[in-house]
């Protein structure tokens, strides 16, 4: 039986159900006892029975009523809690928003966005996973993620990549260090000179600096290597060496009490982006989160 069952038909079904009178019926919903007859009409033959017997002084349930009514009001019920539910999305009052971002990014400014997102739409579920690019990509394809952070335009027709900001690499140190007393940029070359602590080789932080030495064809090899930006801070404060890394990272390492100092022209520049997919378009939720990075990259400092 193919039916086409709306609100409308349910609401006047339920209601004469209770009141068991066409003419009160009809004042309810604010229409004339001949349209709700032929309304129930049309209902009963999409229903292929007869809901109501009718006498000229009574209305009574039949069988078939009394069984439809049973579920009447849980289809009404559920269609005006869907209804609920997509008002409720396109005004933040639910939904989820997943982000991956570049670690430096997940622990230092992302946070301080998601915050201020939760401020605004408490109701909205926020989850951020922190992973190197190339995985992000991934968490994006596959639906994982709605959009990632990262800093490297992936250049794949399924995803678009959406430019945000520069990042800025710098010099760190300890502060007794000689560079440490040096006031003007320092060439990239000049700090060959001393021991390096450095990412791995995996890392794109270390592959940015690897690529700026090899344009003036000179090696890298750091006295160091390590995996977590942490440990960096941790070599450096001890006065083992000088690093390079984006400023975003240096935050994570502020504590250190290290001194920064600029690189000299052209220096290194990481550049920062969100991914997303082509389709299907982000959700509600996703976009107000979107648009809020994009402002505040946006903003003048």
């Amino acid at each position: 039986m193919d039916t086409n069952l709306s609100t409308k038909d349910l609401r006047a079904f339920l209601a004469l159900s209770q009141t068991r009178n066409f003419g009160q019926t009809a004042l309810q919903l604010h229409t004339s006892q001949s349209a709700l007859s032929a309304l129930i009409a049309r209902l009963e033959e999409q229903l292929g029975a007869r809901l109501f017997d009718r006498t000229t002084r009574s209305v009574s349930l039949t069988d078939a009523g009394r069984a439809f009514a049973v579920h009447a009001a849980s289809l009404l019920r559920q269609t005006q809690e869907a209804v609920q539910a997509i008002q409720d999305t396109l005004a933040l009052r639910q939904g989820k928003v997943s982000v991956a971002a570049l670690p430096s990014l997940a622990a230092s400014l992302v946070p301080v966005l998601l915050a201020r997102f939760h401020a605004d739409h408490p109701q909205v579920r926020l989850s951020l996973i922190d992973t190197l690019s190339a995985h992000a990509f991934a968490l994006v394809r596959d639906g994982k993620v709605d959009f990632a952070l990262t800093a490297a335009d992936p250049q794949q027709e399924d995803l678009v990549y959406e430019p945000l900001t520069q990042d800025h690499f710098v010099l760190l140190c300890a502060p007794e260090h000689p560079l440490a007393r040096q006031r003007t940029p320092i060439a990239l070359a000049q700090t060959l000179a001393y021991p390096h602590v450095s990412m791995s080789p995996t890392a794109s932080v270390r592959q940015y600096v690897d690529e700026a030495l090899g344009r003036e064809d000179l090696r890298f090899a750091p006295a160091f290597e390590v995996d977590h930006i942490a440990t960096i801070g941790a070599l450096l404060s001890a006065g083992l060496g000088v690093g390079v890394l984006p400023e975003t990272a240096c935050q994570l390492i502020a504590h250190r009490g290290l001194v920064t100092r600029a690189l000299s022209a052209p220096g290194i520049q990481r550049p920062l982006g969100l991914v997303r997919r082509k389709s299907p378009p982000l959700s509600p939720a996703a976009q107000a989160l979107r648009a809020l990075l994009v402002a505040h990259f946006s903003a003048p400092d």
